[in-house]
């Protein structure tokens, strides 16, 4: 039997036009439940009418995002910074010694590290 595990992350926003720009040009990710062919993940962002959702509360609202090798890492810290985002400082100082971390429009905290999962000790 095929092991069909799979991680779907859903967040409202009150900006859908933002996080989508954000997420597939800046990030590379397709369709309108964004996620990589290649991955067992994709993400929904939902909006309701009239429900005020604000901005993240905490720095350490994060999504990693795993490279296994240097090239691929630095392809997609080429594609972000291109979209205009720029670094910011992680809450944790591991995510800076061991790749880059961004915000998305919603004030939710992307790393882009650069090593592969799992985390080699």
């Amino acid at each position: 039997m095929r092991d069909a595990r799979h991680l779907r992350i859903a967040r409202p926003t009150d900006d859908l036009d933002a996080l989508f720009a954000f997420y597939t040009e800046a990030l590379g990710l397709n369709g309108v439940m964004l996620g990589h062919p290649e991955m067992p993940y994709h993400f929904e962002f939902t909006h309701a009418h009239g429900h005020k959702v604000g901005r993240a509360h905490k720095p350490e609202n994060l999504l990693a995002f795993y490279f296994a090798n240097y090239s691929s890492w630095q392809e997609a810290v080429n594609r972000i910074e291109s979209f205009g985002a720029s670094p910011v400082r992680s809450f944790n100082p591991f995510w800076d010694r061991h790749g880059r971390t961004y915000e998305d429009p919603n004030g939710y905290r992307i790393v882009l590290h650069d090593g592969p999962w799992p985390i080699q000790a």
